[in-house]
């Protein structure tokens, strides 16, 4: 993979070539936590303004910490709990603008003002959860929303 200049906020993320770039790094790994590692380790790098990246995956109930990249993290949440319970429970894509007025909010690194949460489906069933953070507010906009929809959908495949 050649190496690419990281945008500057606001000008943009290429959702359609991190997306490509996740199946390319993919294509010869069956093990779904090789995947989901490569995939926040990509998505890090790609994304600017963000301090923590990773999965949330479903086991008996809750979601269980999966691979990351950024500080230490909560390793249990119930669903409907914070951002990440939410878009499980809800089965549907959360963007948070400022994470100090969500209500129930799980702060588990003080220094992230924004989030946004994609859930992942497995077998037409919630197998986990996209979760990326930002120290910026507003961060996530719906182009942003779109695209990481769309990287969670190549994501999907891949995890097959």
């Amino acid at each position: 993979m050649e190496h690419r200049t990281i945008p500057e906020h606001g000008a943009g993320t290429d959702y359609d070539e991190l997306g490509q770039s996740l199946r390319v790094i993919s294509e010869d790994t069956a093990h779904r936590i090789s995947i989901l590692s490569n995939a926040s380790a990509l998505i890090w790098e790609t994304l600017p303004d963000i301090n923590w990246c990773g999965f949330y995956l479903m086991h008996e109930g809750n979601l269980i910490l999966g691979p990351f990249q950024g500080k230490i993290a909560c390793t249990v949440i119930e669903p409907g709990k914070g951002v990440c319970g939410a878009a499980a429970a809800r089965n549907e894509t959360v963007r948070v603008q400022d994470v100090h007025t969500f209500d129930g909010h799980i702060a588990c690194d003080s220094a992230s003002n924004s989030e946004i949460v994609v859930p992942i489906h497995r077998n037409g069933e919630i197998y986990g959860v996209l979760d990326i953070d930002s120290p910026l507010f507003a961060r996530f906009d719906e182009k942003d929303e779109k695209g990481l929809e769309s990287v969670v959908r190549v994501l999907e495949e891949v995890l097959r």
